[in-house]
């Protein structure tokens, strides 16, 4: 069966099955989730641990066999089987069957078995070895904790270690203010959070405690752009381009996910405008999740003419990240930035904050954080000492 990672706890405290599954890319809640049925188990008596890690060549009359045997003395045995690419082959999908119906059939009550695997898609599954792995215990898909969700999620954190923020607009502030710096990274926020815990004793923490404690230790996801940009959030975007490019990440890879965004604002807006329902665009060019949210709000903002020149630019963009001429004398009045990853940030304000006329919004360099190892200017070791003061950036500036 199915069950929610908040349900564990209740769940392991009624009694335990005989086998479990913990599947997900999320490595902090995935191994949190792990510790709980380690230490459940240990209170139940399985003292003795195997630990397998498939790898290439991996033997699974091994995994059979200690799946089967029982001690000597009496003690009963833990299983651990690691499987992390998420692909057992033939020989390890039948291997796994078999393990599954010796575990619906409490064959063996002195042996608990524990999977873990990383994220599956959604052929894998429904696979046959999944099924019966999720049908034979328990399974639990460990899922991202998503931006929106990411100040609660650290409000909880604090509260189970004694501390909270303050109430109101300070509160909310302190939150956001956590979140940002540890966007994508929450084996990062964990640390951060526990770090807290010894600077400061247990109650309230200010803005100002936070803010001295915390640093910035967030990764951006370069497809995690489309929801900075459809959301209109110009600080956050301005963020996650600095943040790709100090961690090295290729313009080329950047240029291609904000392109492939524009074009299917493009291509759903002019379905649109052809009198197709919204629903079915979105089936049609593959948009789910968040962003079925987002992409309404977004067209609403925008104008075809603001799409096409959006590409218009993206092409001479991707001459540029190419080391090709950027530009002709037709554009000369219209020039790149010299760099490219402000002709990013650009592009990618013509969907999070939009001009009805002219080009996309200049001034991107006066306000972007300085790539690292190089000096900043005055100017933008300004814009990067406010950067922690929440405010708001018009379209035509990229914040530090």
């Amino acid at each position: 069966m199915q069950l929610r990672p908040d349900a564990l706890e209740p769940h392991l405290a009624k009694a335990m099955a005989g086998l479990y599954v913990v599947y997900g890319d999320e490595h902090l809640l995935a191994q949190e989730a792990c510790d709980r049925i380690r230490a459940s188990a240990r209170a139940a008596g399985f003292t003795d641990r195997s630990v397998f890690t498939v790898e290439r060549g991996f033997d699974w009359s091994a995994l059979l066999g200690a799946s089967q045997s029982m001690s000597l003395f009496g003690d009963r045995q833990l299983v651990e089987l690691r499987i992390p690419s998420g692909k057992p082959g033939k020989e390890g999908a039948d291997a796994l069957k078999t393990l599954a119906t010796s575990a619906k059939s409490s064959a063996n009550p002195d042996v608990l078995t524990l999977v873990t695997l990383p994220r599956l898609d959604a052929a894998t599954q429904k696979s046959a070895w999944f099924t019966a792995l999720s049908d034979s215990g328990v399974a639990i898909k460990i899922d991202p904790v998503e931006r929106a969700a990411l100040p609660n999620w650290i409000g909880q954190r604090l509260t189970l270690q004694g501390q909270r923020v303050a109430p109101g607009e300070d509160g909310r502030r302190a939150l956001q203010f956590v979140a940002e710096r540890v966007e994508g990274n929450l084996l990062a926020a964990h640390q951060e959070i526990q770090k807290l815990g010894l600077l400061y004793p247990e109650g309230v923490l200010s803005f100002e405690q936070i803010h001295d404690a915390v640093l910035n230790v967030a990764r951006y996801d370069v497809f995690k752009l489309n929801e900075a940009m459809l959301t209109g959030d110009v600080g956050r975007l301005a963020r996650m381009l600095d943040g790709l490019q100090g961690e090295g990440e290729a313009s080329v890879l950047v240029l291609w996910a904000v392109v492939e965004e524009v074009r299917t604002l493009l291509r759903i807006k002019r379905g649109v405008a052809a009198g197709k329902p919204l629903a079915m665009l979105l089936r049609e060019n593959r948009v789910w999740g968040p962003r079925e949210r987002l992409i309404g709000p977004a067209l609403s903002r925008l104008t075809e003419a603001t799409l096409e020149r959006g590409l218009a630019l993206a092409a001479r963009l991707d001459r540029q990240v190419k080391g090709l001429s950027g530009q002709s004398r037709a554009h000369w009045r219209d020039a790149l930035p010299p760099d490219a990853w402000d002709g990013l940030f650009e592009l990618a304000m013509t969907v999070a904050a939009p001009r009805d006329s002219g080009s996309p919004a200049r001034g991107a360099a006066a306000g972007r954080a300085q790539p690292r190892g190089m000096a900043a200017s005055p100017a933008a070791a300004a814009a990067a000492a406010a950067a922690s003061r929440p405010r708001t950036a018009g379209p035509g500036r990229r914040p530090g």
